[in-house]
């Protein structure tokens, strides 16, 4: 596939313009697909955690688009479609998946277990847009979560906060079939749940959305191939290494990369105060966002030159990157800090927006 020519049909949708059009994206376009963007509605119902999504409130909840593999339209489409519906009040996140399968199963019952190691849904959260200090709700077809707090990626030296553990949480699971039986066929297993906002939080301290807030969130479906033995689900394994087959990873908004710890490819979701179903459900994206894009090309390109020549880049002309460009709201300017271990870079907006970016993958916003 001509990956520069993808990238500059997408130009017009990720908000790239006049100079910036000619900034070299080459061997980076699938970290620049368009993501997607969902709007969160409030109830005032009252939710029942059931599985079954039978209030009017969920009724009237916009279906989300479905799911496609992390690395977008670059893989084939996924076997089993998967969509969820988003809405909140000014207590709690309210989530519910469909996801459509065949074989439903799931054997882990104990709290923390790594559930991704089966068939799971997956919600990951950044309240503050930053990269960093994000949330991860792992769950099974029995229900079973796997909840943890990340200080920052894998990539950057981030380590799992398992023992923590979001207060309140609550979540349930419907199956519309029969749970680890191979002998017959199933059709879907829903899940339902509720996040408490103050349940977001490290030493107490949360966001509460307000009407025009904007959050990063993403939602994954693994999905392993199996066969029956002996009336249980057995993973296949691969005929020579003996290892587990690769798992489909099935997402709301693709990554570009097989990793979903890659939060600046995850899709927006905007809070509205707008009652369920009355919504306008598009939505523009943040200049700061678009803005970030530039940095990001600078972070992927620095990661890349370290690589190569075991320092950073000191210089936006080592990276060939342009120093200037425009974008809806203006022109910009960029500058970057570097040394060979370091480096922070900025970008400044016409109308005085000002975003950067450390070399530890961490975004800061003036405005």
């Amino acid at each position: 596939m001509n990956y520069r020519g993808l990238f500059l049909s997408l130009v017009g949708l990720l908000g790239l313009s006049g100079n910036a059009a000619a900034q070299d994206f080459a061997g980076f376009e699938h970290l620049f697909t368009p993501v997607r963007s969902y709007v969160a509605c409030q109830t005032d119902e009252e939710i029942s955690i059931d599985g079954k999504a039978a209030e009017k409130a969920w009724k009237k909840a916009e279906w989300s688009e479905y799911f496609k593999d992390i690395e977008g339209d670059l893989k084939p489409q996924p076997l089993y479609p998967t969509r969820f519906k988003l809405m909140w009040d000014f207590q709690n996140l309210y989530f519910f998946f469909e996801l459509e399968e065949p074989d439903i199963w799931a054997y882990y019952d104990q709290k923390d277990l790594v559930v991704y190691h089966e068939n799971d849904i997956e919600i990951f959260i950044d309240p503050d847009r930053d990269c960093y200090d994000y949330f991860e709700f792992e769950l099974n077809a029995q229900n079973t979560l796997f909840d943890l707090f990340l200080d920052k990626p894998y990539r950057n030296g981030g380590k799992p906060d398992i023992a923590w553990d979001a207060s309140g949480f609550e979540s349930a699971v419907f199956v519309d079939g029969t749970l680890n039986d191979p002998s017959d066929k199933d059709r879907k297993w829903c899940v339902e749940v509720k996040i408490p906002f103050s349940a977001l939080s490290i030493e107490e301290n949360y966001s509460q959305p307000k009407e025009g807030d904007i959050w990063k969130m993403n939602f994954s479906r693994v999905e392993w191939q199996t066969r029956s033995v002996d009336g249980k689900y057995v993973k296949l394994k691969d005929k020579t290494s003996g290892r587990d087959l690769p798992e489909n990873n099935w997402i709301w908004s693709p990554q570009g990369v097989i990793n979903m710890h890659f939060p600046e490819r995850w899709g927006f979701v905007r809070f509205s105060e707008a009652p369920v179903g009355t919504a306008n459900a598009s939505f523009d994206l943040p200049h700061d966002e678009i803005l970030a894009r530039h940095l990001w090309l600078v972070y992927y390109k620095q990661q890349q030159f370290r690589r190569e020549n075991k320092r950073y880049a000191n210089t936006l002309s080592e990276l060939s990157v342009q120093v200037s460009g425009s974008e809806k709201e203006g022109t910009f300017e960029l500058d970057m800090q570097a040394s060979n271990d370091d480096f922070n870079v900025t970008i400044s907006s016409k109308n005085g927006c000002i975003v950067s970016l450390d070399s530890g993958g961490r975004i800061t916003r003036t405005n």
